[in-house]
């Protein structure tokens, strides 16, 4: 199955679509994804007029070299609209809300390949970001982050999630079923979004890099915000430091040093390294090179 590349996003900024103050300003936030939001932050009566404005606020939020994604609503009379204002060249992703299965996510592809062909862009250059909302899709994890067309990335919308559930939502309540998504994903090659607890409060950065720095540790590529003063953090946590990145090119060496000399085992520090921390050190590198790449853009 073809899918888009997979994206390298460190921060992912929510801007409501009909807010123009704030459509205005996000290219200067330094987000790497800039996710204009047609379905909470937009009240139903405001729904056509964000739609209308999206040609123009998509055009806006990427003049920074942010990514452009867009979040879709769920009612599928809604989500049409959505998709047909939203398909255009410089779309990078679409957000699908309350994802529960592969059919749905087959619908939607249906769709957008129809418009893509129409408007001159390569059938399949739309990624999905599959956002899982209640209960019932967990039993559909695997099928979803393995077969579901154009998935180039998953996450727990964790408000949904914990009002389907009647929990609070925070640490504790959304850790679980965020990393039941995350286990699905990786087990795909599918990036995982979202910090392990609960994206709604922005008053404290520290504490948000803190959650997003421990998300990186569980294998998370990225974060959503709703506030731009915490892009930065997201960004710094999502990012391997220069001293990762330096110790990772010391085992690669080392590792070139005893295969050249026939040896499979060797020491680092006192350690004994074996083949898995070799492949995470070169996964690593990659991944400090790709947002080198992009930071270069």
């Amino acid at each position: 199955m073809n899918r888009p590349l997979p994206p390298v996003w460190r921060s992912i900024l929510y801007v409501p679509g009909n807010v123009p103050k704030f459509i205005d300003k996000a290219h200067e936030r330094g987000a790497d994804c800039v996710l204009v939001d047609l379905e909470d932050s937009v009240q139903p009566a405001q729904k056509p007029e964000a739609r209308a404005m999206l040609p123009e606020t998509m055009k806006k939020v990427a003049r920074g070299g942010a990514d452009v994604a867009v979040r879709i609503n769920r009612p599928l009379r809604l989500a049409i609209p959505d998709i047909e204002a939203a398909v255009r060249p410089g779309l990078s992703a679409l957000f699908v809300t309350k994802t529960e299965g592969v059919q749905h996510l087959r619908l939607l592809d249906e769709v957008v390949s129809e418009l893509e062909r129409e408007r001159g862009m390569p059938v399949g250059s739309v990624g999905f970001a599959a956002m899982i909302e209640h209960p019932r899709a967990l039993t559909e994890l695997n099928d979803i982050a393995e077969r579901g067309p154009r998935v180039i990335a998953m996450m727990l919308g964790g408000e949904d999630f914990a009002l389907e559930t009647g929990s609070v939502p925070g640490d504790e309540t959304l850790e679980l079923p965020k990393r039941m998504v995350a286990f699905a994903a990786q087990a795909h090659g599918v990036p995982v979004l979202g910090i392990l607890g609960t994206v709604a409060d922005y008053s404290d950065p520290a504490a948000y890099r803190k959650s997003a720095e421990r998300a990186r540790r569980f294998g998370f590529s990225g974060g959503t915000c709703i506030h731009p003063g915490l892009v930065a953090s997201l960004n710094e946590a999502f990012m391997p430091t220069a001293e990762e990145v330096a110790y990772a090119r010391k085992l690669i060496a080392a590792d070139e040093k005893a295969a050249a000399e026939g040896r499979g085992s060797f020491s680092v520090d006192g350690k004994m390294i074996d083949i898995p921390v070799i492949v995470r050190a070169r996964r690593l590198i990659q991944r400090h090179e790709a947002i080198e790449r992009r930071l270069k853009r």
